[in-house]
């Protein structure tokens, strides 16, 4: 066994693996760029070194700045984490050349399966099955239509290097496919230095399932059962969970069958997942095998017991596996959800800013984090942007999304856009409830997009009754400072009406021994709780159901957030409140005119000049940030009058990029 690795990676995926190193008695060595000299992992390490700029390019990317670290520091191994170098072959034989233990697979077996040209075709040979499509490179957009009116539409265009949903373009029309050709080229070369392209058979209404596999030096290959990453956006996964709910023993057997033949197939060694497509009609298809830890692995650990992290550093210092398949014994359901700074209303643009107030939820029975920022912690535009992974285990299915839903809700981050609303309202919807997935999902259960202003659908008055009990503890705070508690008391026995996101509710109030007698709209609630004027979380119950609200003041009134609904509420008299609905609403500035950064990123390049005549739906700059191109486009027929940023600019949110007359 080694004393002292390395971990080649920084935020959640570095913590996660020190975790393990420490319990298994290893010292760890961090590395950072600059923008990561305070960072959780750093802290975190044994020791820790500095190994260039914050772009990734020059410092988690370089590796010859990480083989100096390990000569540096004489670590006997490095552990890649996911991300990064985790998937670059040269690398791995890098470290071989110095005498280091890469804690991954060999070069080849990455090699092969970094190719999806190559990889395809080892999968067929396997006796894999694979998606239809064209297995060369494409070289043009001209190429690009050619071939997706000979598959058949619709299509998915992919890059042959690399991963992460990076690249990936869907197109239905010959216009699309030669604009998704030139899309997917430009961000697979920016991605992984690679930008070939092929082209396969979009499978309508697909659902994701991936077979996690382990394979020792010695010959042994088993696998641990499925995850279900189908709930994604932009292609990249952001809710997993393991089993499916979709497969049953035959069907797993099935799969995990294919998947060990695939890892035989490259002489694999180490963890690494199979994945696969799977239609409405239980067929599947090979999609690809990503050859290190994927970012969903806890929720197989959950359900297995087994620590990959662990079996990963075992099966590099040459230990043989000590579970056989038969012996792995799955039990309950595990969740896991994504938290990223990006915001969902948007179509989860990614956000960047300091975590002003981070405060976890309760780790109760079931519930796991993990992450690698806290109070404080900067999330920087050079990065993904995640901020953690909550994962939840129970006894069944239900028993984990409702622990799910209760930990989304006690979870309190402030300073940057997130996206936990959006997740507790798909934790929250029917059809996820049922299992019924595909990677459509987000789509078809969200078309307009999300805002999260809709009052939970199973219990409408619960946020009402939340703030009208939340406003008569103000009002209490504040007669008990001013020492005029007689006549505040009579102000708060009065009727109210609750405004809630533009919704008008009559509420009145009255204590009793244990909390609070509140009525909404004519039905009377029971809500009990300690909360004082100031706290982040309501906790406490309504009607004896157990909640945790999060409470914000917003000017004269309250934001307030529960199971992705964020109510902007005001508690008035009922005069003040018909005055209130008098008022003019304010019009929101005619942008139109100018083109705005969606995010806070790069500007990469302009694709137009003063005087240009554009037309609408015109490609007019590119922005990138946290590993993504976003393509800006003109939303009408126009002329550029001036140009306020050029490429190389750092953009904040809603910057003017250019101006239109």
């Amino acid at each position: 066994m080694f004393s002292k690795i390395l971990i080649a990676n920084r935020g959640e995926s570095a913590c996660r693996i020190i975790r393990t190193a420490r319990r298994l008695g290893l010292a760890t060595v961090a590395v950072y760029s600059e923008a990561d000299a305070e960072a959780l992992h750093v802290r975190q390490a044994d020791e820790a070194v500095a190994i260039g700029p914050a772009p990734s390019a020059e410092s988690y990317l370089a590796i010859d700045n990480i083989l100096r670290a390990v000569e540096e520091t004489g670590a006997q191994a490095v552990h890649p984490g996911y991300g990064f170098l985790a998937e670059n072959p040269e690398f791995a034989r890098s470290l071989t050349a110095a005498g280091v233990a890469f804690i991954g697979p060999g070069p080849d077996a990455i090699a092969a399966m970094g190719d999806k040209i190559a990889a395809k075709r080892l999968a067929r040979e396997a006796g894999v099955d694979t998606i239809p499509g064209h297995d060369q490179a494409i070289g043009s957009a001209k190429e690009a239509v050619e071939v997706a009116r000979g598959i058949g539409y619709p299509v998915m265009l992919k890059p042959v290097a690399g991963g992460g949903g990076k690249g990936l373009r869907m197109a239905r029309t010959d216009k699309e496919a030669a604009d998704g050709f030139r899309a997917a080229a430009s961000e697979a070369k920016s991605s992984f230095a690679d930008d070939r392209v092929f082209i396969e058979k979009y499978i309508d209404r697909p659902r994701h399932i991936e077979i996690q596999v382990l394979a020792d030096r010695h010959g042994n290959v088993i696998h641990l059962g499925e995850r279900e990453c189908s709930i994604q956006r932009r292609h990249q996964k952001i809710i997993e969970e393991a089993p499916s709910p979709f497969l049953d023993d035959k069907m797993r057997a099935a799969m995990g069958r294919q998947a060990v033949a695939m890892a035989k197939a490259v002489n694999y060694v180490s963890a690494g997942t199979v994945e696969f497509i799977v239609d409405r009609r239980r067929n599947f298809y090979f999609l690809e095998m990503n050859t290190r830890l994927q970012v969903e692995h806890p929720v197989t650990e959950l359900i297995t017991g087994l620590d990959l992290v662990e079996q990963m550093i075992r099966i590099a210092a040459g230990e043989p596996l000590a579970v056989s398949e038969k012996a792995v014994k799955r039990q309950g359901w595990a969740i896991e959800v994504r938290v990223y700074a990006e915001d969902p209303a948007r179509n989860f643009l990614p956000s960047a800013g300091r975590l002003a107030h981070y405060r976890e939820p309760e780790m109760d029975e079931g519930v796991r984090l993990d992450t690698g920022v806290g109070e404080g912690s900067e999330i920087s535009i050079y990065y993904d942007p995640m901020i953690a992974k909550l994962v939840t285990h129970g006894a069944t299915r239900e028993q984990a999304v409702a622990r799910m839903a209760a930990a989304l809700d006690g979870f309190y981050i402030r300073g940057v856009s997130h996206n936990m609303g959006f997740l507790a309202a798909v934790m929250a919807n029917p059809r996820f409830r049922a299992g019924d997935l595909s990677t459509d999902f987000i789509a078809e259960e969200f078309p307009d997009g999300f805002s999260g202003a809709d009052l939970a659908a199973d219990d409408p008055g619960l946020l009402v009754a939340v703030a009208a009990v939340v406003h008569r503890r103000r009002i209490e705070r504040e007669a008990g400072i001013s020492g005029q508690l007689a006549g505040h008391r009579a102000a708060a026995a009065a009727d109210w009406v609750v405004v809630a996101n533009g919704a008008r509710h009559p509420v009145a109030v009255a204590p009793y021994a244990a909390g609070y007698e509140v009525i909404v709209d004519g039905r009377t609630r029971s809500v009990e709780s300690g909360w004082a004027p100031g706290e982040a979380l309501f906790r406490g119950s309504v009607d004896g159901r157990s909640v945790c609200v999060q409470v914000d003041r917003a000017g004269t009134g309250y934001r307030l957030f529960h199971a992705g609904t964020a109510a902007e509420v005001q508690v008035l008299t009922p005069r003040a409140a018909e005055l209130a609905a008098r008022m003019p609403a304010r019009k929101p500035p005619n942008a139109s005119r100018h083109l705005l950064s969606p995010m806070p990123g790069l500007l990469v390049s302009l694709a137009v000049e003063v005087g240009q005549e554009v037309r609408a739906g015109e490609a007019l700059a590119v922005v990138e940030a946290m590993k993504m191109e976003n393509v800006l486009h003109a939303e009408r027929d126009g002329k550029v009058v001036s140009i306020q940023a050029v490429p190389g600019d750092s953009l904040a949110v809603d910057q003017a990029i250019l101006e239109l007359d």
